[in-house]
């Protein structure tokens, strides 16, 4: 199972920094307009970098072929990285789809930025964490501790890798769709449903080729990051326990973006 540290001060992995929204925009994927990117996590502020090692903005990730997903022996972070790279692509692929289907347009995000320690990077003036992973929508960006994720992709698995950037997107595509919510609870459920969309859709599509064992690595991976079941549903940052994040993992899964709340 996949460590996870938690803070009391910040959003553990798998969210939008800051992000308590009031959910107050429903309807199906064609029926909703994309948002502008304005912030609904880190308001009055944006990306800070430390000038030494200041990223430039993603250059474009290769389309990767059908067999995307490697055997589980794979450890390096040079596998890694090209995971994540193949990763976005497949999401970009698949979300550009889904927009274009609905009549709109689809907008990347901005870049995707591994940091390696505590405040190197920080979304709205609020700095990130090491052990995490989130999705910073002032700035547009997904961001994670490089050393916390290559350690759950060589402890869970390379499908990890697939779930986590996933999750993270789907958290961008809410703020397109404008979609708000009372909890975080409901935020975070709902992206993990749009993960498991994402990947079964691809796998579906053939854009995406599981070996075997990766279905139990994701289940593995999305358990490990569930919340302590004693949390309260409704505590500020909140994501769901192992056993909700699983089920609406799955449920996205086998069926699709309809599973998802969207309409």
């Amino acid at each position: 199972m996949v460590g996870v540290q938690r803070s009391a001060s910040t959003d553990v992995w798998g969210g939008t920094v800051g992000a308590r929204l009031g959910r107050d925009a429903r309807g199906p994927l064609a029926g909703l307009l994309i948002a502008a990117l304005v912030s609904l996590a880190c308001a009055g502020g944006g990306l800070v970098e430390p000038e030494a090692e200041r990223p430039g903005a993603n250059p474009p990730a290769a389309s990767p072929g059908p067999n995307t997903t490697r055997a589980d022996s794979t450890t390096s972070v040079a596998e890694f990285e090209q995971d994540v790279a193949d990763a976005q692509a497949v999401a970009e692929r698949y979300w550009a789809a889904q927009f274009k289907a609905s009549g709109q347009r689809f907008q990347p995000i901005r870049r995707i930025i591994p940091y390696q320690r505590d405040g190197e990077v920080s979304c709205g003036g609020q700095p990130l964490p090491r052990n995490n992973a989130v999705y910073c929508s002032r700035g547009d960006f997904i961001a994670y501790d490089v050393a916390w994720s290559v350690a759950a992709f060589r402890q869970v698995g390379d499908a990890f890798v697939f779930y986590l950037l996933g999750h993270e997107y789907a958290h961008a595509i809410q703020v397109r769709l404008g979609i708000n919510y009372s909890f975080t609870i409901q935020q975070e459920l709902q992206a993990d449903c749009m993960a498991g969309a994402y990947l079964g859709d691809s796998v579906r599509s053939g854009a995406l080729t599981l070996a075997e064992g990766d279905l139990e690595e994701f289940r593995e991976g999305v358990a490990a990051v569930g919340d302590d079941p004693n949390q309260p549903w409704f505590a500020e940052g909140a994501h769901g326990t192992a056993e909700q994040r699983t089920d609406m993992f799955f449920r996205g899964y086998e069926g699709s973006l309809k599973e998802c709340d969207l309409g």
